[in-house]
């Protein structure tokens, strides 16, 4: 393996004193030590003061998110297959204290990946809260939970299985400890006392008096592998969709659908997008929508255009059809001075008819139902427009399952002004 710089030249962006610039320092100084190249090693970081160090190593690095970063290292090790590589996740101890169970899983299993984890016994980030990985003493020190008793990692870790479980308090020995777990073949990980100067300790040797030392720990076991197998692509049971129609669109057009849950704007937006591609042209969709799913707003965006969409961001849309308060609500403080909108009579107020936009007002809630209006105001526009055929956008709903309803919220579009 070639030997190149783990460390990018990237400054470090802890507080000063920050005992977490040691431990990134020491990763670096181990894997160069063991011939690791930067295109060998996969970093893995978590959210909170650790999750920090994602410019500082010039490897592959991927950021998780909280608590979350074995999970991910657990992903890349066993989809890489490759001994020749190293996975290092990186956590706090509040980390490791929300996620706990992805690290107890991936000892289980004994994935071949290091664990480091930066226990400065505090959230941090956040002011300083005790986390599940602060030590007796120091909550004593706190008059904190003094009753509650603090996870033992490097114990837990060890009981479920991991090939290597170590705790490292010495900066002395931090680079060997790391080299040591490394070089296991399976899971490993070391707990290292890191001074946080901000809200625990101001000086080292505070720090160590309120860890205990612990055994290096070790379970002689064959790491689990990913078993790989040819498979069918999935992209072969997509049905290819080719032109049959044309479309006046010169370079591209970019179409907002905006409205309520439940109301069709991500239904029409797909239908869109594969209307589009009927006309010969290259389509993307995205949707927006809140985690309820079933209340708020909906929002979906189209990109069409004749050559290859090589970014699906949508800053300045041509087309903007808001059929609902919600999808109001949330978009018309973005909405720009050249889109042309389409609005539903519902949203007809001194606030929309003031909109220097060109501006189209449409009964199509009463049309097309709640669950149809989004369609018919897209279908409006095409109509209207010219940009695309009206029959493209029949043909993608014609395999539709509810092809009869979509149907008729087409239709509807001829009587959205009656």
């Amino acid at each position: 393996m070639t030997k190149n710089k783990i460390l990018s030249k990237v400054k470090m962006p802890f507080c000063q004193g920050c005992g977490h610039g040691i431990i990134v320092r020491s990763i670096a100084k181990a894997m160069e030590q063991l011939g690791y190249s930067n295109h060998d090693t996969i970093i893995v970081s978590d959210i909170g003061c650790s999750g920090l160090v994602d410019p500082l190593f010039d490897t592959h690095s991927i950021h998780g998110l909280h608590g979350r970063a074995p999970a991910l290292g657990v992903g890349v090790s066993l989809g890489l297959d490759n001994p020749n590589k190293k996975v290092i996740v990186i956590q706090g101890d509040g980390g490791v204290t929300i996620g706990l169970q992805h690290v107890l899983e991936a000892a289980r299993r004994n994935i071949d990946i290091t664990l480091v984890v930066m226990n400065n016994l505090l959230y941090g980030m956040t002011g300083g809260q005790i986390s599940g990985l602060s030590t007796q003493k120091f909550k004593e020190q706190r008059h904190f939970e003094v009753d509650v008793p603090p996870f033992d990692i490097v114990k837990l870790a060890h009981a479920s299985g991991a090939a290597f479980s170590a705790r490292a308090t010495s900066i002395k020995t931090y680079t060997d400890i790391l080299k040591d777990a490394i070089e296991v073949n399976g899971f490993s990980i070391v707990e290292f006392s890191s001074l946080c100067t901000s809200y625990a300790f101001k000086k080292l040797d505070e720090l160590q008096e309120v860890f205990e030392e612990a055994e290096v720990y070790r379970n002689e076991r064959i790491p689990v592998r990913a078993h790989h197998k040819k498979t069918k692509s999935l992209l072969n049971n997509l049905k290819i969709i080719e032109k049959e129609f044309d479309s006046k669109i010169e370079k591209r057009a970019g179409i907002v659908l905006a409205g309520s849950a439940g109301g069709g704007v991500q239904s029409a937006a797909k239908l869109l997008a594969t209307t589009g591609m009927f006309s010969g042209l290259h389509s993307t969709m995205k949707g927006e929508y809140p985690v309820t799913v079933g209340t708020g707003f909906s929002i979906a965006e189209v990109i069409l255009s004749t050559t290859p969409v090589k970014y699906t961001g949508l800053e300045t849309p041509d087309v903007v059809i808001i059929v609902s308060d919600d999808g109001w609500n949330k978009i018309k403080g973005n909405i720009k001075e050249n889109s042309t909108i389409i609005l539903d009579n519902s949203l007809k107020n001194e606030e929309t008819e003031s909109l220097k936009n060109k501006v189209v007002f449409g009964d199509f809630n009463r049309a097309a139902g709640k669950r149809g209006a989004a369609l018919a105001a897209l279908a409006y526009w095409i109509n209207d427009s010219g940009m695309m055929d009206i029959e493209a956008l029949k043909k993608s709903v014609s395999s539709h399952k509810y092809s009869k309803v979509l149907l008729e919220a087409i239709e509807a579009r001829l009587t959205v002004f009656i």
